[in-house]
């Protein structure tokens, strides 16, 4: 595991982890040391944490409170996995009002409101935003406790072949979703009948395969409002969308602010960002 430090403050720091474990390697617990929300940006890993296993994909994040116990486990993917680590000490985590439940769950599946923030964050890391990487953090946590609140943690059963079967298929759904793609043809790499695919998927992960599709696209779209000059057009077409009307609408769901208004909050415009903040709390 190499953790490369990207803000440390005395109330929330950010940091890098990138990890090279694979199949076969023997996982050891770990220790939460702080309240923690970590964004999984790119590969897939296994959490085990309070009598619960959770896989986690892209869009996924692992949650954690200080002194909670942990096993990552790297069971279905030989490539690893890197996110975005946000630590927040206890007197602003719980500021958040998110709820003790929240900081249990384990895991949070990849939803549009904090995969497009999470962007937001790693671009702000990666020095491609004008946003204050502790700025874009704390976005990102503040609309984790809004969407936490009140939660439970309860996770089905599930098998070893199973996990490995949904997992590898987010992968593919990840590596494909600029293109057309239908239930029957994810089921087919799965090599499941589309009924028994969309049970299994969405009890191993949280959300369905189009759900996951759609967030994998917003996720694109919101790299791409980052990185770039193209037109919101241009963006939804390369992200995946075909229907521009209904990107914007998907957008400002997931972002609380449009295409533009995103990418005019990611080159600085502070204001967009505090009345999401003010939002969210």
């Amino acid at each position: 595991m190499r953790a490369t430090t990207i803000h440390q403050g005395p109330k929330l720091s950010v940091y890098d982890f990138r990890c090279d474990a694979k199949p076969g390697d023997k996982p050891y617990a770990e220790v939460h040391r702080s309240y923690t929300l970590s964004f999984v940006r790119r590969g897939s890993f296994g959490c085990r944490t309070l009598g619960q296993s959770h896989e986690l994909v892209a869009g996924s994040v692992m949650v954690g409170r200080p002194g909670q116990e942990y096993l990552a486990t790297h069971e279905h993917h030989a490539c690893g996995d890197e996110c975005l680590s946000v630590w927040l000490a206890p007197e602003l985590a719980e500021s958040l009002g998110a709820g003790k439940a929240a900081w249990d769950l384990g895991r949070v599946p990849p939803l549009p409101q904090l995969m497009v923030l999470g962007e937001l964050a790693q671009a702000a890391a990666g020095g491609r935003s004008d946003v204050g990487v502790d700025e874009a953090a704390m976005l990102f946590a503040a609309r984790f406790a809004e969407t936490a609140r009140g939660t439970g943690n309860a996770v089905a059963k599930t098998s070893a072949s199973d996990r490995r079967r949904a997992v590898e298929a987010a992968l593919w759904i990840d590596e494909n979703s600029a293109e057309e793609m239908s239930l029957e043809a994810v089921a087919r790499e799965a090599g499941l009948s589309a009924f028994h695919f969309l049970r299994l998927f969405s009890k191993v992960l949280g959300v369905t395969p189009h759900q996951y599709l759609v967030r994998t696209r917003l996720r694109r779209a919101a790299q791409l409002l980052v990185e770039g000059e193209r037109a919101v057009t241009e963006v939804a077409l390369e992200a995946g969308f075909a229907d521009l009307s209904n990107f914007v609408r998907s957008f400002r769901r997931a972002a609380g602010a449009s295409p533009r208004e995103f990418r005019r909050a990611a080159r600085g415009e502070r204001k967009i960002l505090q009345e999401r903040i003010a939002r969210a709390a």
